[in-house]
């Protein structure tokens, strides 16, 4: 089934009178929201406790949650010490998204740096075979690792370097950002025929069954020549991309993701308003 909902708390949550994500719950029903993703972007800085009160509100009002890991990982960092942090930032927020009963975990891959663009790609393939090896030590396999198209051009993660990465175990399922994708590509994306070949060539390399329920963020982004400046709104009317040929879509091609807004402080009402667009769409 799609789901819709927030990355994080919008300002409306603390406006409201919320102060903490275990009141989440109750507040994504004032939107018609299914999930909600807690980002570990800047570290984990939560108890354990923390994470399974959390996870007992997700779990007793029927919202799913899933966790963004720290935005620190670099698999293409060439010190190996560097990379043995970016091992222990996925394997630590597997650890506390499953506290909280969750079972999605969405990670950027690397970063080029001086190396070129071949090589770069080549020893993130490398990291990522090893912490699979990783994962299936420490009895983490029951989650899906979501590697996320990335929207600088510095970044190693378009369309393709990421489907190449999730070839490598079955537990690693895209996440698609497609405000990444269109700040990446200077504005790519505009038509159902836009978002329907990214898709189709997701479904042909990957199978169906595996991508069905893949992992979508979604915001309208600000770029320039060197790709993502900042993330913006819906209100925005100047870079896109456009929610609704994405929902045409999704229904054409039968897909159902996990979609999160990563709109700049409006994610529940915009992730509302993507839901109410996907249900006017009728195949």
């Amino acid at each position: 089934m799609i789901k819709f909902g927030p990355s994080g708390n919008s300002r409306s949550f603390y406006e409201m009178g919320y102060k903490h994500t275990a009141q989440a719950p109750e507040y994504l029903n004032k939107f018609d929201l299914d999930c909600f993703e807690y980002s570990f972007g800047r570290g984990i800085t939560l108890s354990e406790g923390k994470a399974e009160e959390i996870g007992n509100a997700f779990a007793a009002a029927d919202k799913e949650i899933s966790v963004h890991a720290p935005y620190f990982i670099n698999f293409a960092n060439p010190d190996d010490e560097a990379a043995q942090k970016s091992y222990n930032y996925v394997l630590n927020s597997a650890k506390f998204l499953k506290l909280m009963g969750g079972r999605r975990l969405v990670f950027h891959p690397s970063t080029q740096g001086k190396m070129s663009r071949e090589d770069a790609v080549a020893l993130t393939t490398d990291r990522i075979k090893r912490l699979t090896d990783y994962i299936y030590l420490n009895n983490l396999e029951d989650v899906t690792y979501s590697p996320e198209t990335m929207g600088k051009l510095a970044q190693i993660g378009t369309l393709e370097e990421i489907v190449s990465f999730c070839k490598i175990d079955k537990i690693y399922v895209p996440c698609l950002d497609f405000g990444h994708i269109n700040a990446r590509e200077q504005g790519s994306l505009k038509t159902v025929e836009d978002y329907k070949s990214r898709l189709e060539y997701m479904i042909a390399e990957l199978g169906y069954e595996r991508v069905k329920h893949f992992h979508v963020h979604f915001s309208k982004i600000m770029y320039g020549g060197k790709g993502e400046i900042k993330h913006l709104t819906f209100e925005d009317m100047t870079y896109g991309p456009e929610f609704m040929p994405l929902a045409v879509a999704l229904r054409e091609l039968k897909l159902e993701p996990y979609i999160v807004s990563e709109s700049d402080g409006t994610q529940a009402e915009d992730a509302s308003a993507m839901k109410q667009i996907y249900n006017t769409v009728d195949i």
